[in-house]
């Protein structure tokens, strides 16, 4: 140990009486004189070696940070996407047979605007049909109305005629489609375009400080059934009583004694 120490000692006296021998002597001149000081600038560190290590440098807390911000960005364009293709439907101009060929898709088809001079509206019948608008089924009669989603192509107090009928029924028949019965119809009148009750979505995801809320209204077309057609009808009688099915007498049976 007091070798080494030796051996320190000794290294470190040479060295500064190298230093000494090698820097030239000053004069006194030089000395007194002040010299402004030089900028030193820093040195330029090569590119070969430190900007791999600053661009692949990352930490712990951050990577979170980081796929809760690539979620955010993915949901936020997703929203703007659907908004987009909403809004391009929406300002789209479509030729009269665009219009009749996606309204028959749906499954209505419209007659056109009502007039006062009108009589759709009927009095009750015992008829009834199955009907479906786009991808819903609705049992009705004359007089029901209905909540389907919005409409497109129509306004308030139009005539629509619904030709996707798959059921037609009254108390003496009854007739079912395969799957669809071509030569029934159900007529009916745009009442109103409106919204339903708000929904609100909410999503969390725990331990990831992530919570989002939305709402939703989604939009709805409200119709009112004035005719079914397709199937017999019966007469109402003016007196006022109900109608009643024929009822069957019972069979007498033989006894034998």
């Amino acid at each position: 140990m007091a070798h080494r120490r030796c051996l320190q000692s000794f290294v470190r006296h040479a060295t500064a009486l190298i230093c000494l021998r090698k820097s030239p002597p000053l004069s006194t001149l030089e000395i007194l004189t002040t010299k402004p000081n030089p900028v030193i600038s820093p040195p330029k560190l090569e590119s070969s070696w430190f900007t791999p290590w600053s661009q692949f440098r990352h930490f712990s807390s951050s990577k979170s940070d980081g796929s809760e911000n690539e979620e955010e960005v993915e949901e936020s364009s997703d929203g703007e996407a659907e908004n987009d293709e909403a809004a391009a439907d929406l300002g789209r101009d479509y030729s009269p047979e665009e219009k009749e060929a996606e309204a028959a898709a749906i499954g209505y088809k419209v007659a056109g605007p009502l007039q006062r001079s009108d009589r759709v509206f009927k009095d009750y019948e015992p008829v009834f049909a199955v009907v479906q608008i786009g991808s819903h089924q609705f049992k009705v009669s004359n007089g029901d109305s209905i909540f389907t989603e919005r409409l497109k192509f129509c306004e308030v107090n139009d005539k629509l005629i619904l030709n996707k009928v798959l059921w037609l029924g009254s108390p003496t028949q009854t007739i079912i489609g395969r799957p669809i019965l071509p030569d029934a119809a159900v007529c009916a009148v745009v009442e109103e375009h409106a919204l339903d009750a708000k929904v609100i979505i909410f999503k969390k995801k725990r331990r990831k400080n992530y919570r989002r809320t939305k709402g939703h209204r989604q939009e709805l077309t409200k119709l009112r059934i004035t005719d079914i057609q397709g199937i017999e009808k019966l007469e109402i009688k003016t007196d006022g009583k109900p109608l009643k099915a024929a009822a069957k007498k019972p069979e007498k049976v033989a006894t034998t004694a």
